[in-house]
């Protein structure tokens, strides 16, 4: 865990470098008990509350959160240096997702199975699991909190949400505005602590006999060992992990268009998203123009602080994030790379970055940046343009540009990610969508009525009729 902002048990904003409150848990992992216990306890009347009733507060939550944006704005900023029209994606989209929860109260849904006696009824039936452990990153703080116990409050679950220990107080606010939209004591629940605490508060809640289902969204090094821990406990966990997006632009493309998007997909949020683009692939015939296209708009991306207009890309986590930036280019222009613009880290403010020239053997290629830097390379056919997206553990996002959609839907069906967009950038995000990854870059799916049964079990109930003749030893 990170703890370079954290100065005497004080969050440090990013920018400022001044702090403010930090929740002081000097005994965190009994507070977890004693929180899962509470969440339990509320599970057993919040599981039975009919789905109008839970129609209505997450409707509530949605309109809450729309009427606080600009506080939570505000404080998103401070803790994670995110530019404001990022923040305005954060509040739709949270929006969104809790509106879509809402809209899924009243489609879970029970099954009349077929079934070979006349005598009985055999049927399929979806109940809540019990408590839900939601740890959301600090990079999306608004949205991903929202995403972690939307569903899971529809389905009738209770949840912990585990707050990052980079933007407490935006999840801490995030969970105190969805709260007051009328949910009952102890149905939504919140734990903060320190970066040294973090892992005897997780284990202390995924060990806890109430908690029966985690979902994360982070790293896939952390991300591992959740799945570890979920699986020793027989718990099934939603991982959403890191990436390495491949934009593949094929010969035929619209250029302008997959500048724009390119840009989009690596720059937002200074590409600190697991579904940023990293990889540009260009076929040879466009390879050229498109990259002087894409430098162009690139230079234009400085960073700065998020007040100052003439910026469009805001801070850095913080400072250990742009010194390891540097080193990955570092590394890239020993072994041979051409730096095309930006390249040279400020503290926690990088220029958009474009590495051209890029090799197997340098960090750049395999390895996850999360930053501001995306690095070109050249293809010479679809085949060669899908081995190199292949080439890469993860497998969360991809793009493919091509203006034939049978060609580029012929791409898309065999890369291996769980996310592809034809024409489209890769950063995109969908309440309704079927959102996560392949490979190491997960398992499991957040967003719409794919992701109820991730959030309720499935029971098989038979009903034997009195002239049902009992069965014979």
């Amino acid at each position: 865990m990170n703890t370079e902002n954290l100065i005497r048990n004080h969050q440090i904003k990013p920018l400022s470098h001044s702090p403010f409150a930090h929740m002081d848990h000097k005994k965190a992992s009994h507070e977890a008990v004693a929180l899962a216990d509470k969440a339990a306890r509320a599970f057993s009347n919040w599981s039975t509350v009919n789905p109008e009733e839970k129609r209505k507060l997450l409707l509530n939550a949605a309109a809450n959160i729309r009427k606080h944006s600009a506080e939570l704005k505000k404080i998103a900023a401070e803790e994670v240096g995110s530019a404001d029209n990022f923040l305005d994606m954060n509040i739709d989209i949270a929006v969104e997702f809790l509106q879509e929860a809402a809209s899924l109260t009243t489609q879970i849904n029970s099954d009349l199975l077929p079934n070979s006696s006349a005598h009985s009824l055999s049927l399929a039936v979806r109940q809540p699991v019990g408590v839900c452990l939601g740890i959301p990153p600090w990079n999306v703080p608004i949205l991903l909190s929202v995403r972690a116990i939307a569903l899971p409050l529809a389905c009738g679950n209770t949840v912990i949400l585990k707050a990052s220990e980079l933007c407490p107080k935006t999840h801490q606010r995030v969970i105190e505005i969805i709260k007051d939209s009328g949910f009952p004591e102890n149905v939504i629940n919140i734990i903060t602590n320190r970066p040294d605490e973090a892992g005897d508060v997780v284990e202390s809640l995924i060990s806890h006999p109430a908690v029966r289902h985690i979902n994360f969204t982070g790293s896939t090094r952390v991300g591992r060992l959740i799945a570890e821990l979920s699986a020793k406990h027989l718990k099934r966990c939603i991982l959403e992990l890191s990436g390495k997006a491949p934009f593949i632009v094929l010969d035929d493309a619209n250029l302008d268009k997959a500048v724009e998007a390119a840009c989009y997909g690596a720059f937002m949020n200074q590409g600190q998203l697991c579904i940023s683009t990293e990889r540009v692939i260009l076929q040879d015939p466009i390879a050229d123009e498109f990259t002087q296209l894409f430098v162009a708009k690139a230079k234009t991306l400085t960073s700065g602080l998020n007040h100052d207009a003439s910026h469009k890309l805001g801070a850095l986590i913080d400072t250990k994030s742009g010194k390891r930036l540097q080193a990955i280019i570092d590394d890239a222009v020993e072994k041979g790379a051409s730096v095309l613009c930006g390249g040279t880290v400020n503290g926690c403010y990088l220029d958009a970055t474009v590495i051209d020239n890029v090799t197997p053997s340098m960090r750049i290629y395999y390895e996850e940046c999360f930053g501001p830097l995306v690095h070109i390379v050249r293809c010479c056919s679809d085949d060669d343009a899908l081995s190199i997206a292949n080439d890469t553990e993860f497998g969360l996002a991809a793009a493919v540009f091509s203006q034939d959609t049978y060609r580029a839907m012929n791409i898309a069906k065999r890369i291996e990610s769980g996310i592809c967009h034809i024409n489209s950038t890769t950063v995109a995000d969908d309440a309704r969508a079927p959102f996560g990854g392949m490979k190491s870059s997960g398992h499991g799916r957040f967003g719409g009525s794919h992701s109820i049964n991730e959030f309720t079990e499935s029971r098989w109930i038979t009903i034997a009729n009195d002239d049902c003749p009992p069965p014979q030893i």
